[in-house]
């Protein structure tokens, strides 16, 4: 066996099968344990909600059962909005999930449909959507109470029953990753996500904050500044470099 500070030691291919099937058998605890949390989720009691309440798309105001498009089960991602702000400054964190979820013909094959909510007036929001190149639905629930409305930055799911609508779950925080299949796959890589918190071996390159990959500069160089756009950004015709974000603080 050899060993370097910064990579994984390197050794025959048995003794990597060996390790490997080692590992293979937590990793399949994990995923029994994940159905028997998914399980519990199905069987959590539901909330019956006014469907009828309108919210605003491109073909103006519509009823939220309208979402469901006919089928009888909905997810959303809240979108996070800034008012005013430019391309750029839009969450980039909600960005990140936005763009993992561009195409959800997989969900409307097996009875589910898909949409993206968030609190932005409508004409700033229908912008942004042309800008990113967006075909999933988006609306505008400004001034909507929950749970249609309300906090963003969630995954909710939603039933409906002829003409009543439900709600059935809702997620945020690490709870959103499962919409990223980029931090899946990154996970399954000798550095993983690069974040401080992950446990390494002694050695391995320095983590960073968490999060510091959502938005880059015009070169590709992780940024937080007035110059940066979140990453999904830069590949959108007209992406030029920018001064502004056009807001305050630092949102996750």
């Amino acid at each position: 066996m050899t060993t370097t500070p910064d990579r994984p030691p390197v050794v025959d291919l048995e003794t990597w099968q060996a390790a490997r099937d080692e590992l293979l058998v937590r990793e399949k605890a994990h995923t029994r344990e994940g159905d028997a949390i998914a399980a519990a989720r199905r069987r959590l009691p539901m909330v019956e909600f006014d469907g009828t309440v309108e919210v605003v798309g491109p073909d103006g105001p519509v009823p939220f059962l309208q979402l469901f498009e006919g089928r009888d089960e909905l997810v959303v991602y809240k979108h996070m909005w800034y008012d005013g702000a430019p391309h750029q400054g839009q969450c980039e964190g909600c960005t990140t999930v936005a763009w993992h979820l561009k195409d959800a013909v997989y969900l409307n094959a097996r009875g589910v449909s898909f949409a993206i909510l968030t609190t932005g007036r409508w004409d700033e929001v229908a912008a942004y959507v042309e800008f990113m190149g967006y075909t999933q639905p988006w609306y505008s629930v400004r001034d909507v109470p929950a749970p249609v409305g309300d906090n963003m930055g969630y995954l909710t799911s939603y039933l409906r029953d002829g003409d009543r609508a439900f709600l059935t779950y809702s997620t945020t925080g690490r709870g959103d990753e499962r919409a990223n299949a980029s931090l899946g796959l990154l996970d399954m890589t000798p550095y993983g996500r690069g974040e401080a918190w992950e446990d390494n071996p002694e050695g391995w390159p320095k983590g960073r904050d968490a999060c510091w990959f959502w938005r880059t500069d015009a070169d590709g160089n992780p940024a937080w500044g007035p110059t940066s756009r979140p990453v999904p950004q830069w590949t959108r015709p007209g992406a030029t470099p920018v001064q502004t974000l056009g807001r305050e603080g630092h949102h996750h």
